[in-house]
């Protein structure tokens, strides 16, 4: 054998794959060791025999008397699905990927009516990497081999057309070769290469095998495995890792349900600098919210040359107001020190409303509603723009005070008079990533 062969799996001169033929129709409670050692007792040391997971199911007794009927069987498969299903992953139609008990996501939890019984549905065996590890104890038991067992099952591939086995199941191999650290023969460092022997195994294996011949075991040789302990469970990839742990529109569904609940008031930040142009997308969804009269009133800005200017102009005018209000020196400091925020914050946001669209009237009433109009949908702009933020993950506060102090925010940054503040907004990154919050449960009126 090369010497490449002994640290690269694939490196062989030869890998077979042999089908076992002669193997009954087992049934719940046959003996799967006693018929495959008969069927093959050619078997030697150092083999890896791969079979169909459906034959498990049969002599396992995980088959479930089903009707005939097409529309009631349907039905059965559903219940069945639903009842051995952890999470939904996606839905198309009749269609559910899902993660079933065992932790793998495929179509139906596994749930197979093929090659059973028409009054049958086959599900998946409760333990495969404990079925495997039995029929190879069964093997060396009867014909006095070493050799590895793998489990499979046909899966679709994300990205893929069709679809190919893949072992759910394992026992005396290496499900996994990592290459990391390993140069190739171009003197490149391989980083992150893992390849999965297993799966690579039962797909040879089905090469034989095949769906419709009978033939639910094939026997791979040449490939001289190595027992490190592994199972097929370890080639389930943690949720937790999984990039793609929901299906597009189940992601956009779950994301349009919980954009709103994102935000919330964050009066601390991190270092983080904050990427205007994520600022820009975040004011660009603001401006989509309705106006009165078509028209388009409402502006923002970020402050930072004269951010500690209007800051402290702000805070002498709030102190004004509170030494005219009688409040004692303590709590005017106190009270005033909330506006720290402000200046803590990586970002300064202003949000205003301008005269641009309102309509005139001679009485007073109007004018009133004309404005309170304006400002209402001048809420509606702030808000959109504090969800948008929080969804380019950004954390943000709105802050009320320019609303108190109009002429000081117009004179400090030279804005025309029409300009009214609608409220400043503090914008940095979370100290943690954010998360929705639950909804707040409240009566709807009815009249």
């Amino acid at each position: 054998m090369p010497e490449r062969a002994v640290a690269d799996h694939g490196a062989r001169d030869a890998v077979t794959v042999l089908p076992v033929r002669g193997l009954p129709e087992f049934r719940p409670g046959d003996d799967l060791g006693a018929a495959l050692a008969a069927a093959a007792p050619w078997i030697v040391d150092g083999d890896v025999v791969v079979v169909t997971s459906k034959v498990f199911s049969k002599v396992e007794g995980r088959l479930v008397a089903a009707p005939t009927d097409p529309q009631a069987r349907d039905a059965l498969r559903r219940e069945l699905i639903d009842a051995e299903t952890e999470r939904v992953v996606a839905r198309r139609g009749p269609t559910a990927i899902v993660v079933g008990k065992l932790g793998i996501v495929q179509a139906a939890a596994g749930i197979d009516g093929s090659n059973v019984r028409r009054d049958e549905l086959a599900l998946l065996p409760a333990d495969p990497d404990a079925s495997a590890a039995r029929l190879r104890g069964e093997l060396r038991a009867r014909l006095g081999v070493d050799v590895a067992v793998v489990v499979t099952d046909t899966l679709g591939r994300s990205w893929r057309i069709g679809q190919t086995d893949v072992a759910i199941g394992s026992a005396g191999i290496a499900v996994l070769h990592g290459y990391e650290g390993q140069t190739d023969e171009q003197g490149n460092e391989l980083l992150v290469t893992q390849v999965a022997i297993a799966d690579e195994l039962a797909a040879a294996a089905d090469l034989v095998k095949g769906k419709l011949g009978g033939l639910p075991v094939a026997v791979v040789r040449g490939l001289a495995p190595v027992d490190d302990g592994s199972t097929a469970r370890d080639l389930v990839r943690p949720v937790h890792e999984d990039m793609f742990w929901l299906g597009a529109n189940e992601a956009i569904a779950r994301g349009r349900g919980e954009a709103v609940l994102l935000r919330r008031s964050t009066r601390d930040f991190a270092d983080t600098p904050v990427d205007l142009a994520a600022v820009r997308r975040a004011v660009g969804v603001a401006l989509t919210a309705p106006a009165p009269h078509h028209s388009s009133p409402f502006r923002f800005g970020v402050v930072r040359e004269r951010r500690t200017e209007l800051l402290d102009a702000m805070a002498r005018r709030w102190r004004e107001h509170l030494v005219a209000d009688g409040r004692p020196a303590e709590e005017v400091a106190r009270r005033t020190a909330r506006g720290d925020l402000l200046r803590r914050a990586p970002e300064l946001l202003l949000a205003f409303r301008t005269g641009e669209g309102m309509h005139t009237y001679p009485d007073d009433a109007r004018r009133l509603g004309e404005r309170t109009m304006f400002t209402v949908a001048g809420g509606a702009a702030v808000q959109s723009l504090l969800v948008a933020l929080a969804a380019e993950g950004l954390a943000s506060c709105w802050v009320g005070s320019t609303i108190f102090a109009p002429d000081v925010v117009r004179t400090v940054l030279d804005l025309p008079p029409d300009w009214q503040p609608l409220g400043a907004v503090a914008v940095g990154h979370p100290p943690e990533p954010l998360t929705p919050r639950p909804a707040r449960e409240g009566e709807l009126g009815q009249w």
